[in-house]
C-alpha cells in the first residue's frame, strides 16, 4: 500500500479541515450546551455543497466518487472540530453507500442524489431495537406482505438523525418461519410516511447536537417498490454495511483524539508549574508520545482498511482492527489530555471534558468493540483452520 495521499484526496483532507476550523469549531460547544441544532443542519447543507455527503458515491447520483480514504480523511478533519456533525456525515455516506449497493435505478436515482445534495439533511439507518443490538439477527419488527403493499409493525432504538431524515434505510422480517437471520429484508422508507413515528430523544453522555431517537413503525404501509434487494437477503445487507461504516466510527475516534492531543500538547508548552513548563516532566511527556504514537498507529490501521475496501479486497478484519483500535486509542487520548489540563480539563470552559464524553460512544456504535474482537479472531481463525 502507498502511504501518502494522492493529490485529490490531499484537496479534501484540506478542505475538511479549513471548513472544520471555520465553520465547525466555532459553534461545537454551543451546540453541545444548547437545543438549538440551526447552526449544525446548516452546516450539513454547506458540507452537502461541498461534496462530503457521498464521497463514495458514483458522480451519476450526485456523489464525489473520490473513495474510501478520501471519506476515511474527510472524517478525521470534520471530527476534530464536532463530533455531533461528523456522525451524521458518517451515517449519511452509510446510506448513500447502501442505496448504491443494492437498491435499484429508481431508488438509486431518487434517494441517493436528496442526501448528496442536502435535500435531504440526513438519512436514517434503522437496525437497532430494544431487544436486537449486538445481534440484529434477532429483531423483532415486521414487515408482512398485504397486496401491493408492506405493512410494518414494530420499533427501532438508537437512531442517528431520526428527526431530519429524510428517508430511512429499515431492515424487518419478511418469513417468521425461516432460520434466524435468513427471513430478513430492507426497505426505504420516505419521513412523513403514515405510522412511521419519531418518537423520544435519548438523553446522552455526548455527542449532543446529534439527535439520536426512538423510531416507531405501527402499521406502516409502504409499497412493494420499497423493498430493496433481494427478499429475505436483508441480514447480509447489514452486515456488509456495518463492517464498511466501520471505517468511518473509527475515523470520527481519531479526530476526537487528535484534537485532544493536539489541545493538551500546547496547553503543556505554555503552563508553568515548580518554575518550569510541564511539558518538561517525564509524566506529560510519556502522555504526549504514547497518545500521538497509538493514534498514528490507528490511523494507518484505517488507511490499510479503506485502501482494501477501495481496492475491492476483503476487508472485514482490517476494518474491525482499525475501528477497535482506533476508538480505544482515542478514548485513551482523551482521558489522558484531560489529565494533562487537570482541573481545568474537567471543566466546560476547555473543550477536553467535551472530547472525553464525545469519544466514549465510538467504542460502541458500529458495534461494540467486544463484537470487533469476535469478528477480529472469527477471521483469523477461520483462515487457520
Amino acid at each position: 500500500m502507498y502511504l501518502d495521499l494522492t493529490e485529490e484526496q490531499k484537496l479534501i483532507q484540506e478542505t475538511a479541515r479549513d471548513f472544520a476550523k471555520a465553520e465547525l469549531e466555532p459553534v461545537a460547544a454551543g451546540l453541545d450546551q444548547g437545543d438549538d441544532r440551526t447552526p449544525m443542519l446548516a452546516n450539513l447543507k454547506k458540507l452537502a455543497d461541498l461534496g462530503f455527503m457521498g464521497l463514495n458515491v458514483k458522480e451519476q447520483y450526485g456523489g464525489t466518487e473520490a473513495g474510501v480514504i478520501a471519506f476515511s480523511v474527510a472524517m478525521t478533519e470534520i471530527a476534530r472540530a464536532c463530533a455531533s456533525t461528523a456522525v451524521t456525515l458518517s451515517v449519511n455516506n452509510m446510506v448513500c453507500e447502501v442505496i448504491q449497493s443494492v437498491g435499484n435505478e429508481e431508488q438509486k436515482t431518487k434517494y441517493i442524489s436528496k442526501i448528496c445534495s442536502g435535500e435531504y439533511a440526513a438519512g436514517g439507518f434503522a437496525l437497532t431495537e430494544p431487544g436486537a443490538g449486538s445481534d440484529p439477527s434477532s429483531m423483532a419488527t415486521q414487515a408482512v406482505k398485504d397486496g401491493e403493499e408492506y405493512v410494518l409493525n414494530g420499533s427501532k432504538i438508537f437512531i442517528s438523525s431520526a428527526p431530519y431524515a429524510g428517508v430511512f434505510v429499515v431492515w424487518a422480517v419478511t418469513d417468521r418461519d425461516a432460520s434466524k437471520g435468513k427471513g430478513i429484508s430492507c426497505f426505504l422508507v420516505e419521513a412523513g410516511t403514515p405510522g412511521l413515528i419519531v418518537g423520544k430523544e435519548e438523553k446522552k453522555m455526548g455527542q449532543h447536537a446529534s439527535a439520536t431517537n426512538e423510531v416507531i413503525f405501527d402499521n406502516c404501509r409502504i409499497p412493494t417498490s420499497a423493498l430493496m434487494g433481494k427478499l429475505n437477503d436483508g441480514f447480509r445487507i447489514a452486515v456488509g454495511e456495518l463492517t464498511g461504516g466501520r471505517i468511518g466510527i473509527g475515523s470520527l475516534g481519531l479526530g476526537v483524539g487528535l484534537a485532544a492531543m493536539d489541545y493538551a500538547t500546547r496547553y503543556a508548552s505554555e503552563r508553568s508549574q515548580f518554575g518550569q513548563k510541564i511539558s518538561n516532566f517525564q509524566a506529560i511527556k510519556w502522555m504526549i508520545a504514547d497518545g500521538c504514537t497509538e493514534l498514528e498507529a490507528a490511523r494507518l490501521l484505517l488507511m490499510n482498511a479503506a485502501y482494501r475496501k477501495e481496492s475491492g479486497k476483503s476487508f472485514a478484519k482490517e476494518a474491525s482492527m482499525a475501528k477497535m483500535f482506533a476508538t480505544e486509542a482515542a478514548n485513551k487520548a482523551c482521558y489522558s489530555a484531560l489529565q494533562m489540563l487537570g482541573g481545568y480539563g474537567y471543566t466546560k470552559d476547555f473543550p477536553l471534558e467535551r472530547y472525553a464524553r464525545d469519544v466514549r460512544i465510538t467504542s460502541i456504535y458500529e458495534g461494540t468493540n467486544e463484537i470487533q474482537r469476535v469478528i477480529i479472531s472469527r477471521e483469523i481463525l477461520r483462515n487457520i483452520n
